[in-house]
């Protein structure tokens, strides 16, 4: 099986699973939204957690990632203008356990398609809680020259390698040419809610 990220609790809204999942750490209250539209794309069946699954697929860093970026959980500066959106999932190894304290550092284009890269606007990393769990809030980002939409993010556990690669989202018809991308990165959008699982080989 090649790389195939976990997409979970798709028959439950993203807030419902929130409040099941209450324990330490919580991640911040995600922001209320009407009902919201399940995507219209065909996903790969979301298999069962057990022992043996696949890493995330790697993938390029790209010439836009900035070190040192804010511990923050919202990305979006003041005024900035876009569709909000909140991605949330959890950070797991290869035999389902939740990685607890995983650093995952964000980054992406403004709602026009442009990188911050003179600041930190749209960057900033958070870490996960006892359950593995993370919740990010951004905007759609704006279509970049040549690529379609993404999200890059490098994912780490304690002490251990980085795992570099980017999150996309489904119907978007530049994903057909965009060179880089793949399927199995694609998140569950619902609305303004996204979910993805991460697999760390650890």
């Amino acid at each position: 099986m090649t790389g195939f990220p976990r997409r979970t609790f798709l028959s439950l809204p993203l807030a419902a699973w929130l409040v099941g999942c209450g324990g330490d750490d919580e991640p911040a209250t995600t922001p209320s939204a009407a009902a919201p539209a399940r995507s219209t794309e065909t996903l790969p069946p979301t298999p069962a957690c057990d022992d043996g699954d696949e890493p995330t697929v790697q993938q390029t860093e790209g010439p836009y990632f900035t070190p040192g970026s804010p511990e923050r959980r919202s990305i979006v500066p003041d005024g900035a203008s876009g569709t909000p959106l909140v991605v949330a999932g959890r950070v797991l190894d290869t035999s389902c356990r939740p990685v607890r304290r995983a650093l995952l550092d964000f980054w992406q284009a403004s709602d026009e398609g442009e990188y911050d890269n003179s600041g930190f606007g749209f960057r900033g990393h958070q870490f996960t809680d006892a359950r593995g769990r993370f919740s990010l809030e951004t905007v759609v980002p704006g279509l970049y020259p040549g690529r379609t939409r993404h999200i890059h993010v490098k994912v780490q556990a304690p002490e251990r390698d980085v795992l570099t690669t980017q999150l996309y989202f489904p119907d978007e018809a530049a994903n057909a040419s965009d060179g880089i991308y793949v399927p199995e990165l694609v998140m569950d959008v619902r609305g303004e809610r996204a979910t993805f699982d991460f697999v760390l080989d650890v």
